[in-house]
Parts: C-alpha cells; structure tokens; sequence
C-alpha cells in the first residue's frame, strides 16, 4: 500500500503530534508499505526519510505555539506533492489544523483517514469548524487520540470517532543507554509555558528534602523570567532545546519523570516514553494523563498547580526504593498496552477498510 502521512507541524521542532507522525510512519515502512511523510521541516531537516515541504509560521493556539505550515511555499509543495503522486491513502493528523489539512481534503481523491489530537475549544476554532466541515466530511475514518480529543472535534464538527490513544516505541527508550549522572536526577521535558506547569516544579524543588539534580529541558516564552527568578537554585541545570536522541538517553537516566501540566494535555505521550524508559512517574492529576497512567499504580498523581503535593511526592520516590520499583514495573507493562507496532497495525487495517469500499 502506498500511503502519505500528512503533518501539519513542522518536524524541525519538537512535539506530541510530531513524535507521534514520526513513530507510526517509520512502524507502517516496518510493515512493509511504502509511506511517504509530508511535512513543513524549518532550517532542521530531520535524520530520517521525509518530504520537507518548506517552512513553517509559528501559530498561537490552546495555550501553545504550534509550528504550522501556513506558508504559501509549503501549502504549494503539499498541494503538488499530493496531486502529482498516486498515494492509496492519506492519513492526515490534526485535520482541523488550519493550511495543510484544508489543502490535503481539498486536493485528493483518495480515501482520507483522519486522526484528532487536540484537546479544547475556543471560539475561533469553533468558527473554523464551521469553515472547515464540509471539507471534513471527506474523511473515511476519523479516530481521536483520547476521549477528550474525540469530545473537542465532535463539539466542532461532529461525527463519530474511533479511540486509539497514542504509541510509543518500546524499543528505542527500554534498550536506550543512559546519560551520565553522578545523583539521583528529576527530568522536566517541555516547552516553557504556563500550561505545562514548570513554574509549579521549580516552587518545589526547595521543598524537596531528598539530594537530587533536576534537568529542565525545553525553552519557550517564558525561559528568560523562570531563568531569573530561579537562579538560585543550584541544584538545577537548564538544557535548553534537546534532540530526540539526548531525549531518550535523559529518560533512561531519570529517577523520576515530572509532568506538572495545568491543562490542555490530550493525551500523554511523554509519559509513555517515560514508563518505557524505567522512570518513576508524578504528574498532575488531569484527564489527558488519567488516560495513561493510574494514581499509585504506574505514577503519582498531584492535583493540579499544587506545588507542596509535588514535591511531597517526588520526595516519596526519591527516599522509597520499593514504591520506585513498583511504579517502573507496573509502568513497563503499562507502556507494552500501547505499543507503536499495534498502534500502526490499527491504522492499517482501517486504510485497508477504507479501499475495500
């Protein structure tokens, strides 16, 4: 079968959708189909097989800057990428995301298969579903990353939604070397806004009694502020933006993973990458990571913005060998349930379904 893989977002910057495009195109190539990935790359061309479509525009949306290829360069590409090539389906991540998934419906024959990551409803994208429906109605199947996901496009556009969740690829982070370290080490992976809660870990760091280093990777918006209000704890090393490969071998080497978002998560991903990895989960207590984890069983769940509740718990791992070893166990087997290969096995045996009609 000959698939296109259509991305809304730029594969030269780091993300869920992206990491998510990126796994289940490489499974399906492991399948043994012919899978072309089409996506906006920036100046960072990625280390793997892709058609770089051009450059990308930085676009506010749920909280977030999302890299979308809004540029006419990058919708031209798609638009003749598609038309000029004899693709049996297209699978098109985010179709609501506006440039790319209004070009990809607008511009093929073939049977659409559309998978919805979004968690959360504005008023401007309720006005762009209104704008964009019709066009969505071309889609042969439509699966939602959580049920969150499925609420939020059904609320814009309707129709039913199939539930998948999201993959992780087991191998790449369980045989992962680790990063060198001389402590226990706490990871923060992600982009450096209010939604994902950073500010929260670095109110509880001096509340932390247990000996540990904490690694904040990402950058954002707010970088320079959390910077200069937290320089003085030296326990804290600034990473900045890491490549996927420094991802994997940081995860290998956590004691714990933290994830103190506030809100807008749909799924989460990254938590699969860290029970993959062996780390001990605590994360806030919302509905995207309720659809990944369960409290005490694979993490800690903290109720959200509760900077005392986070560090009593990272605290709990850090001094509790056992708790620790349980949590990494059950995460293992936890991570096994949503593996890449049956996820992309999944989104085979629909494009198979669309073309049998």
């Amino acid at each position: 079968m000959k698939i296109a893989v259509v991305c809304p977002y730029s594969l030269g910057y780091p993300g869920g959708v992206q990491s998510q495009v990126v796994g289940l195109t490489e499974s399906m190539r492991r399948l043994g189909h012919e899978v072309e990935l089409l996506a906006p790359c920036d100046d960072v061309k990625p280390p793997y097989e892709m058609v770089c479509l051009g450059p990308s525009l930085r676009l506010r949306a749920n909280g977030s800057v999302a890299p979308t290829g809004l540029r006419a360069m990058t919708l031209n590409n798609l638009r003749t990428t598609l038309r000029r090539s004899d693709f049996d389906v297209v699978h098109l991540h985010e179709p609501l995301a506006p440039g790319p998934s209004l070009v990809t419906l607008a511009s093929v024959s073939v049977p659409v298969i559309g998978t919805f990551h979004r968690q959360g409803v504005s008023v401007p994208y309720l006005a762009w579903g209104k704008v964009i429906k019709h066009l969505a109605s071309r889609l042969a199947n439509r699966f939602a990353v959580s049920e969150e996901a499925a609420q939020t496009a059904k609320r814009v556009i309707g129709g039913e939604y199939r539930i998948v969740g999201n993959g992780v690829d087991l191998e790449r982070f369980s045989s992962s070397p680790s990063w060198p370290k001389a402590n226990k080490t706490v990871l923060f992976l992600g982009r450096h806004e209010s939604r994902k809660g950073l500010e929260i870990l670095l109110e509880a760091i001096p509340m932390i009694a247990s000996e540990a280093e904490f690694w904040i990777a990402g950058d954002g918006p707010e970088s320079p502020f959390l910077h200069r209000k937290y320089s003085k704890l030296d326990n804290v090393h600034w990473l900045g933006r890491i490549s996927d490969a420094e991802v994997a071998l940081r995860l290998r080497a956590a004691d714990v993973y933290v994830a103190p978002s506030l809100y807008g998560e749909s799924f989460g991903v990254v938590l699969l990458e860290a029970m993959a990895s062996q780390a001990a989960i605590v994360a806030s207590n919302i509905s995207g990571y309720r659809d990944v984890v369960r409290d005490n069983q694979e993490a800690l769940l903290v109720e959200v913005g509760d900077a005392n509740a986070l560090a009593t718990s990272i605290d709990l791992i850090l001094q509790n060998d056992a708790l620790k070893e349980r949590l990494v166990s059950n995460g293992l087997l936890r991570a096994s349930a949503f593996s890449m290969e049956n996820l992309a096995k999944v989104y085979i045996g629909a494009f198979e379904e669309a073309l049998s009609k």
